[in-house]
């Protein structure tokens, strides 16, 4: 898995983590071990200029996730492709404050790559099956550690 990971914020956050976790929720959702991923750590501003611009949503936000080929799970036979981009905001994502900012982003992290590959939390069902795979990548991928 190639996954890049750009830091342009002012927060320092462990970068080998959440490379870690991206290619550990790849790999459970079954996407080709070939497959690249963009991972981009930005500021607030940057934040809410790209949620204003995609989204049509004033002021920042935690996590935004772009697709690319839009991927599926389970769809390695079909070869690599590029996942898409997944941009991060960590001082935004530290008032969440339910955990560490390190495990906050290893979370949003899982979150996003859930995205890229189609699953959302618009409807009620949805939103327990994405959050049920959220937490159960998030605890086998915290069991190897």
């Amino acid at each position: 898995m190639k996954i890049e990971l750009v830091n342009n914020s002012t927060s320092e956050c462990n970068e080998t983590a959440i490379i870690s976790v991206a290619k550990f929720a790849l790999i459970e959702s079954g996407i080709h071990p070939d497959s690249e991923l963009s991972i981009q750590v930005v500021t607030e501003e940057v934040m809410s200029d790209l949620h204003m611009k995609w989204m049509n949503l004033p002021g920042p936000t935690d996590v935004l996730s772009f697709a690319m080929d839009e991927m599926k799970p389970n769809s390695a036979a079909s070869g690599p492709g590029i996942v898409g981009d997944l941009v991060l905001c960590p001082s935004y994502a530290q008032n969440n404050g339910k955990q560490s900012l390190d495990k906050e982003l290893e979370l949003l992290t899982v979150h996003g790559v859930l995205h890229l590959l189609g699953y959302d939390h618009e409807e009620e069902n949805e939103e327990v099956a994405m959050f049920t795979l959220q937490d159960e990548i998030l605890k086998k991928c915290r069991l190897l550690v």
